[in-house]
């Protein structure tokens, strides 16, 4: 039995006995409410339940795993190729090493202190070690892309075709890799000139652009036009930058713990380091998809909105896995 005090209003109870007076997720409910009406805060929220029905943790969390063993072959391949390069110009090579690819938080600086020179025998075995390793983390990004868009597995590429765009993926990145590299290290290192280093920062911000294209276009479905990526490079290529700077933040505040831990701190800091990457790569991605298909708003609570019904239909249609195979979704009206 419910008693009311004087003039005080009882709180609205539901038949099964809930006081929605005192529901503690009304500040949620009012902020869905206000995302719905402003695209401001409806688009960030539509590319985070986006990630979460892609299960994006878990593809991230791949990518980390298979770029902590492909990084230092890749690398080693990178230092390797420019001795090569650069083997009539040691002052540039180690400006280049310096300034580039010692950026690379935890290795970066013994690759910087140990730097291979042009090495025959250090560049086969870099070579196997990165086209080995290096298959690990394109198969898993052309995956992790082809569930972000929604991909159907029967459209899927197979498994030869998968591996060998794999092979261009690391050729194309790892010659934009040396470019980009070479140009930043030349232009950021010792040429000269507080004017040339500030068009240096430029002209590698320029590269990230060119750099994430490639990344963005080839791990994605060919079905995909270019003209739907262009959002995701620019984030990617901001993403990239800030990561760095935390990762060189990183590094500088646990430099004694690398010390007195040894390899336990580089694995917990280059892994770390990783999936933060991959999650950035992946939530770039995710404002792709939903900016190209126009999934928001999207309701936190019922309601479901249009966008809820388009998204959900697709990521159903991902388990459609031979031809002829077709999945379709119903939803049921709440009267």
């Amino acid at each position: 039995m419910r008693v009311a005090c004087g003039n005080v209003p009882l709180p609205p109870v539901t038949a099964s006995g809930y006081n929605f007076a005192v529901d503690p997720l009304t500040p949620v409910r009012a902020l869905d409410r206000l995302q719905r009406r402003h695209g401001a805060l409806g688009f960030p929220v539509g590319v985070l339940k986006k990630f979460s029905d892609d299960h994006a943790v878990n593809l991230a969390a791949l990518m980390a795993w298979y770029g902590f063993f492909a990084l230092f072959p890749l690398m080693l391949v990178l230092v390797t190729v420019l001795g090569y390069v650069l083997r009539d110009n040691p002052a540039a090579y180690r400006d280049v090493v310096d300034s580039a690819v010692a950026q690379f938080p935890v290795i970066g600086p013994d690759l910087r202190n140990n730097v291979l020179g042009g090495s025959g025998v250090a560049l086969a075995i870099g070579v196997v070690g990165a086209i080995w390793a290096g298959l690990g983390i394109t198969l898993a990004g052309q995956r992790a892309m082809d569930q972000v868009w929604d991909v159907p597995h029967r459209l899927r590429r197979n498994f030869l075709t998968a591996r060998l765009r794999g092979l261009l993926i690391l050729v194309v990145l790892g010659l934009l890799n040396v470019a980009v590299t070479t140009a930043v290290g030349l232009l950021v290192g010792g040429l000269g000139g507080t004017l040339l280093t500030v068009g240096g920062f430029v002209v590698s911000a320029l590269l990230d652009v060119v750099l994430f294209w490639a990344v963005f276009r080839f791990y994605t479905s060919s079905s995909i036009p270019t003209r739907d990526l262009w959002l995701g490079i620019a984030l990617a290529a901001v993403g990239w930058a800030v990561l760095q700077t935390l990762g060189g933040v990183y590094v500088s505040r646990v430099r004694h713990v690398h010390q007195t831990y040894g390899f336990f701190a580089i694995v917990i800091g280059l892994l770390s380091w990783l999936y933060l990457g991959a999650q950035m790569l992946l939530y770039a991605a995710e404002a792709n998809v939903v900016r190209a298909r126009r999934l928001w708003p999207r309701s936190l609570f019922d309601p479901a909105t249009a966008a809820d019904v388009r998204a959900l239909r697709a990521v159903a249609k991902v388990e459609e896995r031979r031809e002829g195979e077709r999945v379709e979704v119903t939803f049921e009206s709440r009267d």
